[in-house]
C-alpha cells in the first residue's frame, strides 16, 4: 500500500483512484482535492529518480505552448524514501481511440490535423548539442531489432521485405537533426475533451532524436482512423509534405514492427495477435513496398 503523506497537502484529497490503463511501471492515480482540483499522481521506484527528475523538468518546457498536457506541478521523494513522486494536472477527458470512430469523419481529420500542429510545437524544443550522431544511434537501434525479428520463434510474413526496406534505405538516416521527443505519440496517449479538443497525456517515454520518427507509431491511428492519421501527417506539415517524409517513415515503422512480435510475446497471445495483423497491414499499406506511401494517405480532405 502506498504511503502519500509525505507528498505536501495530500491530507486535503478526498479521493485517490488507481489508474489501470497504460504500459509504464509508473502507478498512477486520479486526485481530487477538498476544492475539487483534479491531479494525476506518477509514483515510480526510487531507483527512477534521476530518469523521473528530468521528465519532470522536460514537461516545464511545454508550458509556453498552448498544447492541452498535464502540468508539473510537484516533485519528491515518498514511501520512506523508497518511491519518487510526480504530480500533475489532470486532463479531462475520454480516450480517443474510443471517442474517434463515433465522431464525424470531418472531426476526425481535423483532429489528425491538431495533433500534427501539437507535435510540430513539441518537436521545436532542441535537443542538447552534444547528443551521439542519429545516423549512429539509430542503426544500432536496427542492426539490435533485426537481430531479435531472426531469432523469434514466431515468424511472420513480410518480415523478410521489411528487412530488405530498411537495408536499403538506411541511408536516408545521415544528417538528420533532433529535437525533443514525445516518445509514444499516437491515438492511446490521447484523449478528446467534452468540448472535443484533443489532449496529448503519457510523456514518460520522452527521449531526443530525429523529429520524424514519432511517426513510427502511427499504425495504431490508422487503426483508429485513417482519415485522423492523413490529418495528422498534413497538419504537421501544413499541408505541403516532403517526399522524403514518406520514405523515412516507412523505415521508421518497419524498424519499429520487425521487434514489435518479440516485444509482444510475454504480454500474451493477445498482444501477439496484435501485432501480427499490424505487419500484415503494414505489407498492405505498402503493396508489399512496391510504394513508400500508404493506401490510407489523402492529401486533404475538405
Amino acid at each position: 500500500m502506498e504511503s502519500f503523506n509525505e507528498i505536501p497537502d495530500s491530507n486535503n484529497w478526498k479521493i485517490i483512484k488507481l489508474i489501470h490503463k497504460g504500459w509504464s511501471n509508473d502507478k498512477k492515480y486520479y486526485i481530487k482535492t477538498a476544492e475539487e482540483k483534479e491531479l494525476l499522481l506518477r509514483i515510480s521506484d526510487i531507483t527512477q529518480y534521476e530518469k523521473k527528475k528530468k521528465e519532470f523538468e522536460n514537461l516545464k518546457l511545454l508550458t509556453s505552448t498552448d498544447i492541452l498536457v498535464s502540468r508539473p506541478i510537484d516533485f519528491g521523494i515518498c514511501n520512506g524514501g523508497k518511491s519518487v513522486y510526480s504530480l500533475l494536472t489532470w486532463v479531462n477527458g475520454e480516450d480517443a481511440q474510443i471517442i474517434l470512430p463515433q465522431l464525424d469523419i470531418e472531426e476526425q481529420y481535423y483532429l489528425g490535423v491538431k495533433a500534427g500542429i501539437y507535435l510540430k510545437q513539441i518537436h521545436g524544443i532542441p535537443a542538447p548539442k552534444d547528443l551521439p550522431n542519429w545516423s549512429e544511434r539509430f542503426n544500432r537501434k536496427i542492426d539490435i531489432k533485426i537481430d531479435k525479428c531472426k531469432d523469434c520463434p514466431i515468424k511472420f510474413k513480410g518480415a523478410k521485405r521489411m528487412i530488405e526496406y530498411i537495408e536499403d534505405n538506411r541511408f536516408l538516416l545521415e544528417d538528420r537533426l533532433q529535437c525533443f521527443q514525445h516518445g509514444d505519440y499516437h491515438v492511446g496517449n490521447m484523449i478528446i475533451t467534452p468540448e472535443k479538443k484533443l489532449g496529448i497525456i503519457d510523456f514518460n517515454r520522452m527521449d531526443y532524436g530525429d523529429p520524424w520518427e514519432e511517426f513510427n507509431r502511427i499504425t495504431f491511428c490508422v487503426d483508429t482512423s485513417p482519415l485522423f492519421a492523413s490529418g495528422y501527417i498534413n497538419g504537421y506539415f501544413d499541408d505541403d509534405v516532403p517526399d522524403l517524409f514518406f520514405r523515412l517513415m516507412a523505415l521508421y515503422i518497419v524498424t519499429n514492427q520487425i521487434s514489435a512480435v518479440p516485444w509482444a510475446i510475454p504480454f500474451g497471445e493477445k498482444e501477439v495477435n496484435i501485432m501480427l495483423k499490424h505487419a500484415e497491414n503494414i505489407m498492405k499499406w505498402y503493396d508489399d513496398f512496391k510504394t513508400y506511401i500508404p493506401n490510407w494517405y489523402v492529401t486533404n480532405y475538405v
